[in-house]
């Protein structure tokens, strides 16, 4: 016995020749959504810069999502395929994001924008990483929703496992649903959870340090479950991709954690 895919539609929208994807709409929540949490954060965190700032700085994010995540996704998973047809690059709707690469367009964003306007970067970056897992959360439910980036074939045991569409017809692990809770909810939990310590708060860094090392243990665990990319495979030692760009995030996200120091 296996759960069967919902029936879902991926267009959530339509509107004539006009059509709104979930996927795009996991995308808006996630910034705005997570604007909104930012500015919060901001004020009671008495944070030393203002919620117009936060609003500016709401299109830098989403340049740096956008250019960072397509362009991580042509790097690390198929350089040969967009070198051999570079016009591939600008086609985002036939999908390929990279968090990873994302979250780097995301970080020389909050450098180039708090250099520009004289604001802490720690200070600013803490506060934004506890907003990321609200917009990761989205974003798998979105992957669930397409039914893509499915798991792995589940042992008869697991009894919530599902066949997908595009998976064959062995059921597999909601991987998605997976990630959309420790990536997601979880992490965005145990955030909140530290960012009310203001000891914690106050160690410029140490909250950024533990998203970068939260994501990365999140990420690398659920990759046990998901299914590797088929032109990928599995890599060194059986690993994935995903886990192995994690484990820099870990160890970057440790090293911030250790070198927090309390702000004046």
């Amino acid at each position: 016995m296996a759960l069967q895919f919902p029936d879902i539609d991926p267009v959530a929208i339509r509107l004539g020749p006009v059509v709104i994807r979930w996927y795009a709409l996991s995308y808006i929540a996630g910034l705005f959504g997570g604007m909104l949490y930012l500015r919060w954060l901001a004020e009671k965190s008495k944070a030393a810069f203002s919620k117009v700032q936060i609003d500016d700085f709401l299109m830098w994010a989403m340049v740096g999502v956008v250019l960072g995540g397509r362009l991580g996704y042509v790097l690390f998973y198929k350089p040969s395929f967009y070198l051999s047809d570079p016009i591939q690059v600008l086609y985002l709707w036939h999908g390929g994001m990279s968090f990873h690469g994302g979250a780097l367009g995301v970080i020389a964003a909050l450098i180039l924008y708090c250099r520009k306007n004289s604001i802490s970067i720690l200070e600013f970056g803490d506060l934004l990483c506890c907003v990321v897992p609200l917009g990761l959360m989205f974003g798998r439910i979105a992957n669930f929703i397409n039914g893509e980036l499915f798991g792995r074939v589940a042992d008869e045991q697991v009894p919530w496992a599902m066949v997908f569409p595009a998976g064959g017809p062995e059921p597999r692990h909601p991987s998605q649903l997976y990630e959309a809770g420790l990536e997601g909810l979880a992490l965005l939990a145990i955030l909140h959870i530290l960012w009310r310590q203001e000891g914690l708060r106050r160690r410029r860094g140490f909250l950024a340090g533990m998203f970068l090392a939260g994501y990365g243990i999140a990420r690398a665990t659920c990759e046990f479950f998901r299914q590797p990319d088929d032109f990928l495979g599995f890599l060194w030692g059986g690993a994935t991709m995903g886990q192995l760009l994690s484990l820099p995030l870990i160890l970057i996200g440790g090293f911030f954690m250790l070198k927090a120091k309390k702000a004046p």
